[in-house]
């Protein structure tokens, strides 16, 4: 048994001159939860769609379970829910998974089980046709888990889910992963990836930009000062740290350094005249490492987590933007723009 249960190597997808998926090398570790996280148009699903043998890559290469993608004993060992799930709106749920259940060979327990995993029981008896986008997306979860796959590939899971269901789900994953199930788990929602993934990959145009563990992404410290006046302490703190290790926070200065600078940096506000008031370190979040992976650079894209720096993109209310724009629900978009 191979300890990598994904890996790819220059994975690419080209559809005439646009390049949907760009030389993705990653790898997904047997028991993880891994994260592949993303705006929408970043890749992950032609990414997933190639996982899964639906179509071919345009060079690169890609292993699922020791074998080839889309291989008859390869997709047996694996469930999964790219875009929206698509049922007979006519039948039940129950009935819906019967079907699947009887092309795989298994019998109504496994429906049963698949059902109750998703806290679709009391349901089941409805007509898909009746359900609402997020009882849909419950059911394409509960198709997934048939037969209890090794593999799980899981495309926006939460999509049409309240907070409760998100919650439930995230659970429901938790539960998955401490069983010995293995989940790839995509989303462009930062807050869902960072409670429930153990590793994460962030892509963005196509391109795997940063992979590694979630504890490692955020493992740069930061500092935080109550500073008066704020004003003045801006350009000294880009000027010490440079303007992309700077942000602002209500009243309070960010700066993205070693903490044992801090010392160096209250010298250098105290000789600008500035008073500072508080001085302590701060933990960043998946939303620091995403936009600190995703802003302009003068050079290429960082690789790993030691080379991630702090974004300087906070509103007055602490949540991360991209460009100065932000959506409410906190959904990862294209240049800022809600989805």
């Amino acid at each position: 048994m191979t300890e990598h249960v994904v890996s790819t190597h220059a994975l690419t997808r080209r559809y005439g001159e646009r390049v949907a998926v760009d030389g993705v090398s990653l790898t997904v570790h047997r028991g993880e939860i891994y994260g592949f996280l993303g705006p929408n148009g970043a890749g992950k699903t032609t990414t997933l769609r190639m996982l899964l043998g639906l179509i071919r890559p345009t060079s690169g290469r890609a292993t699922v379970l020791g074998g080839r993608p889309g291989a008859p004993e390869v997709l047996r060992r694996v469930g999964s829910l790219v875009e929206t799930p698509g049922f007979y709106p006519y039948l039940s749920g129950r009935e819906n998974l019967r079907v699947l259940a009887r092309y795989r060979g298994l019998d109504d327990g496994a429906v049963e089980a698949a059902l109750y995993q998703v806290d679709l029981t009391s349901r089941a008896k409805d007509r898909y046709r009746s359900y609402s986008l997020g009882m849909r997306q419950r059911l394409g979860v509960a198709a997934a888990l048939l037969g209890q796959p090794d593999l799980l590939i899981l495309d926006e899971p939460t999509n049409g889910l309240d907070p409760a269901g998100m919650a439930d789900m995230r659970d429901l994953v938790r539960s998955l992963a401490a069983v010995g199930q293995t989940v790839v788990l995509s989303s462009h929602l930062l807050g869902e990836v960072e409670q429930v993934c153990d590793r994460v990959g962030v892509v963005a145009g196509g391109r795997l930009l940063v992979e590694g563990g979630v504890a490692e992404l955020r493992s740069t410290r930061s500092l935080v000062l109550r500073v008066d006046p704020l004003v003045a302490a801006v350009p000294v703190a880009h000027r010490f740290a440079g303007a992309a290790q700077v942000s602002t926070e209500d009243d309070q200065l960010r700066v993205a350094v070693d903490p044992a600078r801090a010392p160096e940096l209250v010298r250098a506000l105290v000789a600008a005249d500035v008073d500072v008031h508080e001085v302590r370190t701060a933990d960043r979040s998946l939303e620091d490492v995403f936009f600190a992976v995703t802003a302009p650079s003068n050079g290429t894209a960082p690789t790993s987590a030691t080379e991630i720096s702090e974004p300087s993109r906070l509103n007055e209310q602490g949540r991360l933007t991209e460009q100065g724009r932000l959506t409410e629900q906190g959904r990862l978009t294209e240049k800022g723009r809600a989805v």
